[in-house]
């Protein structure tokens, strides 16, 4: 249902991985189980860094490493190998909601000022399963995925975009907020002109995050009180 425009004035745009949840490395398990089960190759991703990178241009850095043809069949091929391997691997002990992220989406879901939507490097099929398998997915009705751009910093004016065209209007970059867990969701952030929220739940601590300087860093979104201290 689109919302008239004096009812809206914040927009929040959430990273997924290290910052809405864990997937207890499942995108890595179902990217190399993959490689085997379409180009027949056991080996291992560990190496690549996968931190606020988008799931093409990690598909990228893979075919580098193993030498494949990085033509676009080959690109489809690999990446509807890892959509078919990723349910299973998300059943692993250590895939889940990091703490405060259900409760903050569903306030935001009410509040009449706040809109929510996705900044994410997952493809939108790898988002609905990583969301969907923890009932998360329906808080999100538009977004930017690696779909829309191999490149992170490409996918600000995206979102923006969907969110105009689901609400009706433009939101201020000044009342847009990036919230992840990496430098890259920091700059992409600054790229559109939106404010920018970094949390240590990922592979960064709070000084290196700082170090790229954000509007705010939280040690996580347990503190639910502090979150919306910080966004409105």
């Amino acid at each position: 249902m689109m919302l008239a425009a004096f009812h809206v004035n914040t927009l929040l745009l959430w990273d997924i991985d290290g910052t809405l949840i864990t997937s207890g490395r499942a995108g890595l398990s179902a990217l190399e189980r993959a490689l085997g089960d379409v180009f027949g190759i056991v080996g291992s991703l560990a190496d690549i860094d996968f931190a606020g990178r988008t799931d093409r241009w990690i598909v990228r850095r893979v075919f580098e490493k193993y030498r494949l043809p990085a033509t676009e069949e080959s690109f489809t091929r690999y990446l509807d190998g890892y959509i078919a391997a990723l349910p299973l691997q998300l059943t692993n002990p250590h895939a889940r909601v990091l703490p405060g992220v259900r409760e903050i989406l569903a306030a935001a879901a009410l509040r009449p000022g706040v809109a929510q939507g996705l900044l994410t490097g997952n493809l939108v099929r790898g988002a609905q399963t990583k969301l969907g398998h923890h009932g998360l997915w329906d808080f999100f009705p538009f977004g930017a995925f690696a779909d829309d751009s191999e490149l992170r910093n490409d996918l600000g004016p995206h979102a923006l975009r969907r969110a105009r065209e689901h609400h009706g209007f433009e939101f201020l970059p000044e009342r847009v907020w990036i919230i992840g867990d990496t430098p890259h969701d920091i700059a992409c952030g600054k790229i559109i002109g939106a404010r920018t929220l970094a949390v240590t739940t990922g592979d960064y601590s709070a000084a290196e995050l700082a170090a790229h300087v954000p509007d705010a860093v939280l040690p996580g979104l347990g503190d639910t009180a502090a979150f919306w201290r910080v966004v409105m």
